[in-house]
């Protein structure tokens, strides 16, 4: 069984005991997070569809720790001019443990 559920606007394939990174959550760690916005639904073949999101459909996940990703550099450069410009940058992340899908 898997769903396709919209988690701070990025949408994710999820199945039960599975472990993703999204973008930060305002939830403290070991805490229960639910989200409501199930696109689709597949248990074992059926697939529910919704329009845009499934009515009752519930994704349950625990929030297991707050991360930060690799660093990004950007680096702006024009030639003969002497304009340089480094800046980089870390993305915030929530690891999410997927705990049920609800359908």
């Amino acid at each position: 069984m898997y769903a396709i559920v919209e988690i701070a606007g990025q949408q994710f394939k999820v199945q039960k005991d599975q472990k993703i990174f999204v973008h930060r959550l305002d939830a403290e760690a070991g805490a229960k997070v639910e989200f409501d916005k199930v696109l689709l639904v597949d248990n074992g073949g059926k697939i529910t569809l919704g329009a845009p999101a499934i009515e009752g459909a519930l994704v349950t996940a625990t929030v297991t720790e707050h991360v930060k990703g690799d660093k990004v550099i950007i680096f702006r450069k024009k030639r003969r001019k002497g304009y340089r410009k480094k800046n980089g940058h870390r993305q915030s992340f929530t690891a999410i443990q997927i705990s049920g899908i609800k359908a």
